[in-house]
This record gives structure tokens, C-alpha cells and sequence, in this order.
């Protein structure tokens, strides 16, 4: 017995090594993770599945528009071939004076199909591109690499981060899920990020509540300890915004429970934010608020679901032209997929300065059509599967374009963006200061059962191009892909 665990104690550290070194290899092509998780043992097969390249809300960004080089900067949850499950994380660019896409340099193999583990990727004043590989809980380690040099995605460095732990120790920085990175300059990076703490619910170390936290750092190396944003039962999901230097995190809670998972239950939203890179939080309305939040009722809720038997699910964070926040979410009644827990609402909330106003945007057929939120004036903009696709009541559907001309208050649908015919299409992400030809980038998968993966961008007019899934040369024009013919 003492040999067999010292071979598993091996390969596991074999596998962890070989994990955090950068590979810094060109792969073939641009092809997404499948993933799924809790299966039904019904028609709609699984809770949520499908092709999760972009997956979760919780990570952000996804792709950064660089205006010093005219490229915008993105990365993805990918596999080296679609008959594989081994999660990649992998790195491209688009340059927007040619047209043209890199091949996708693989930065690292994950070892684990979970696309929770998903990468998320920033910039710094110099223009070095960084990737933040995050890991679903405290099984497996995450890491960040920093590219050798500005504005390339040829070779990565591993970065030894360390943090302070909550006895004021230097300690590694090497656990970190549901991730979002800000960069601001002068100061440093504020990311937003959840760790999992054991004992602390009434259950016993079986179950960890998911702790929302805060974590600065002037150079991305040497970072502060977490400021812990709420521990309200079994934890959270943020989902997260800036505007300037203000920095917003939205957020449910997830109700103890004994049968299930509270997270199932995530009800309520919340909202918190600061301007002065973490040192102090408020709430919307400019009122201190003491952090952690602990309890159900407090100053930071901006609507209170619980009471209403909804579940509540983030999507995006954004801000109005002088910078007041409104959160794009959806509700249901259950977790599970079909038509027994709709309507599946998506909603708005917008803080008006005097309070939170709510409006409706949509219906959609699944929990997880998760949309993102685009603010500029009186205009906004949301991009999201707000239609049934191939595998209608599953993650996903057919993107369209929802446009507001009043601040929220009425929604129109603009235009299809994709009408799929094999595929769903999930989670479309809004890239950092997002450029008008690279808008959102999304991946598809079939949302039943396990199948190829692809990726996709549109740009501002809803035009939807293909990355290509198999590259001949290092600089390829990505693929026009038009609507059906009616």
C-alpha cells in the first residue's frame, strides 16, 4: 500500500509540474472545450452543458482590446482535437489593421476536463499580456503566467506569486476560482475572486462555503491578503464590473441547506464597490459598508428573491455615463432545466442615485443563457442566446441583439446573430474596452451530448466570424459565417 501511494503521490506531482510550465506551443487551431455537469437522467440530459470555452460569468475577461498595437487579446478553455476533453488553456490575437487571427498558442494543459478552470487574461501599462489559470476549488492548482514580452502571444513565464496569509505570512499565491482582473495604472492589478473555506457551515468540513474576496497587487508578483466581501451561509457567485477606477461586484447568496446544494438555491442580489483600489467599500448609494457582509438582510441588497421562491443568476456588471451601476441577471424558480422552472427572466437593475430601478429585458429557455451587457448613453446593448437553440430548454440557443433607447426601461430585439442549425451558443463575452470589430467572443457546443467545439466573434453590426478551427499558417482571416437565407 505504501508503494501504490508513493507511484499516485508521483504521478499527481508529475502532473502538477508539468501543468504550471508554459508550453509555448502553436496549436492547430481554434477549438473548444465540452463540458457538462449534473446529469438529470431526463430528455434534457444534464443541468447545464455544452461548448464551454468562455464559461463562467464569474471569469472575466475573456479578450482585451489593446489600442497602442490596434489588437485585441483573448483566451479561451480549449482541446488540442474535438475528440478530446482535456482542458487547454489557450491564448490568440486578432489584428484589427489586417483582419487577421494568430494561431492560438497553448499556453498550458490543465489536466482535467472542468471548465470551471477556465483562463481569464489582463493587460498591464507595459502591454505584457497576463493569464490568470483558475481552478474549480482547492483540488487542483492555479497559476499565472506573464507573456516574455509586451503586446506578444509566443512565450509565456511562469509567475511565483505569493500573497499574504491571514497571520501577515508570505505565502504562495496558488489557489484562486471564479476570477476577475482589473488592471488599473499606477496602482496594479484588483482582482476579484472566490476561495473555499472548510468548517465554517453547520455540515462540517464535508462542504466548503465559496468565500467572495478581494486581492490587490502593484506588480502581479507580490500580492496583498483577501479582503473577504460577504460569508453569508454557504457563500456566493460575483460577477463584476469597473468604470474608471471604481470597481462593482454583484453578487446572490447561497442558502444553507441540507438536502442539495445551496448553490442550487442562489437567490438575492447584492451590491458593493470601491474607488480607492480596495481600501474602502460602499454601497450604490456612496454608504460605507463593513465587509465581510454577514447577513441575509443588509445595505448592499438590491433585491430580495428569497422571499419570492426565485433563484437568481449573474451575468454581467456595467455602468451608465457617469457611472452608476446596473447588472444584467436572470431568474427562475429551480435549477433544474425545462420548462417546469420558468419563466427564465432576464432583468436589469440600475441605480438611479435615488434607488435600484428593475425592468425586464426577456424570457429565454435555460439558467445558464448567460448575456452580456453593453452601455453607452441613453443606449444599451445586450448580446445573448435570448432564443431557443438546436437543443432547445439546454445551455444556450441562437445570440441576438436586445437594444434599450431609455436607460433599461423597454428592451426591443434588433437583430438575429446567429441562427444555428447543429449547435447552441454560449456565453458571448464582452472583451475590455471592446473594439466595434471584435464585439464578443463565444463558443457553441450541442447542449445533449458530448460534441465539437467551436469559437466565434461578431463585431459591432452583429457580423459573426469563425476562428478557424484548422490554420495552414501562423495569420489566417477568420471565417465570415452568414445567416440562413429565408
Amino acid at each position: 500500500m505504501k508503494l501504490i501511494s508513493l507511484v499516485l503521490a508521483i504521478l499527481c506531482l508529475t502532473n502538477v509540474v508539468s501543468a504550471q510550465q508554459a508550453q509555448n506551443q502553436k496549436a492547430v487551431g481554434y477549438k473548444g472545450i465540452w463540458y457538462f455537469i449534473g446529469p438529470t437522467k431526463n430528455e434534457y440530459a444534464y443541468k447545464y452543458s455544452g461548448g464551454l470555452g468562455t464559461y463562467p460569468a464569474n471569469h472575466y475577461p475573456f479578450s482585451v482590446y489593446a489600442p497602442a498595437v490596434n489588437k485585441t487579446f483573448f483566451c479561451y478553455g480549449g482541446v488540442t482535437d474535438s475528440t478530446s476533453r482535456e482542458l487547454c488553456h489557450m491564448v490568440g490575437v486578432f489584428d484589427h489593421k489586417s483582419g487577421n487571427v494568430s494561431k492560438p498558442t497553448l499556453l498550458l494543459n490543465k489536466k482535467t476536463d472542468d471548465a470551471h478552470d477556465n483562463p481569464v487574461i489582463q493587460l498591464d501599462a507595459q502591454g505584457y499580456i497576463w493569464i490568470f489559470s483558475t481552478s474549480h476549488g482547492t483540488e487542483r492548482p492555479s497559476f499565472i503566467h506573464r507573456s516574455r514580452n509586451p503586446y506578444t502571444i509566443e512565450e509565456f513565464e511562469k509567475i511565483d506569486a505569493t500573497r499574504l496569509n491571514e497571520k501577515g505570512q508570505t505565502v504562495p499565491f496558488d489557489n484562486f476560482s471564479y476570477l476577475q482582473t482589473y488592471y488599473q495604472p499606477n496602482k496594479g492589478f484588483i482582482n476579484l475572486m472566490t476561495h473555499y473555506d472548510r468548517g465554517v457551515l453547520p455540515y462540517g468540513d464535508a462542504k466548503p462555503r465559496r468565500t467572495i474576496s478581494a486581492i490587490t497587487s502593484a506588480d502581479g508578483v507580490t500580492w496583498s491578503s483577501w479582503q473577504d466581501i460577504a460569508t453569508i451561509e454557504e457563500g456566493h457567485y460575483q460577477s463584476s464590473g469597473q468604470w474608471r477606477n471604481k470597481i462593482g461586484s454583484a453578487f446572490n447568496y447561497h442558502p444553507n441547506t441540507k438536502v442539495g446544494a445551496g448553490l442550487d438555491y442562489r437567490t438575492n442580489i447584492y451590491y458593493v464597490e470601491t474607488d480607492d483600489f480596495g481600501k474602502t467599500w460602499h454601497t450604490a448609494n456612496g454608504k460605507s459598508i463593513r465587509l465581510p457582509v454577514t447577513e441575509i438582510a443588509n445595505p448592499a441588497l438590491v433585491k430580495d428573491y428569497k422571499s419570492q421562491g426565485l433563484n437568481a443568476y449573474i451575468s454581467d456588471v456595467n455602468y451608465d455615463d457617469s457611472g452608476k451601476p446596473v447588472i444584467l441577471y436572470l431568474t427562475s424558480k429551480g435549477p433544474d432545466p425545462g420548462p417546469a422552472n420558468g419563466p427564465y427572466e432576464w432583468h436589469v437593475a440600475h441605480w438611479t442615485g435615488q434607488q435600484w430601478s428593475i425592468y425586464s429585458v426577456a424570457t429565454s429557455d435555460h439558467n445558464y443563457d448567460m448575456g452580456s451587457l453593453y452601455v453607452t448613453g441613453n443606449t444599451w446593448r445586450i448580446i445573448g442566446p435570448a432564443e431557443p437553440g438546436p437543443q432547445p430548454y439546454g445551455t444556450g440557443g441562437d445570440l441576438v441583439l436586445l437594444e434599450s433607447k431609455d436607460q433599461g426601461k423597454s428592451w426591443k430585439r434588433v437583430k438575429a446573430i446567429t441562427q444555428a442549425a447543429q449547435r447552441n451558443q454560449t456565453y458571448p463575452r464582452r472583451p475590455v474596452a471592446a473594439h466595434p470589430d471584435f464585439y464578443a467572443l463565444w463558443a457553441d457546443g450541442n447542449a445533449r451530448q458530448p460534441s465539437a467545439s467551436y469559437l466565434y466573434f461578431c463585431n459591432q453590426r452583429g457580423e459573426v466570424f469563425q476562428l478557424p478551427p484548422s490554420m495552414q499558417s501562423d495569420f489566417e482571416k477568420p471565417i465570415r459565417v452568414r445567416l440562413p437565407s429565408k
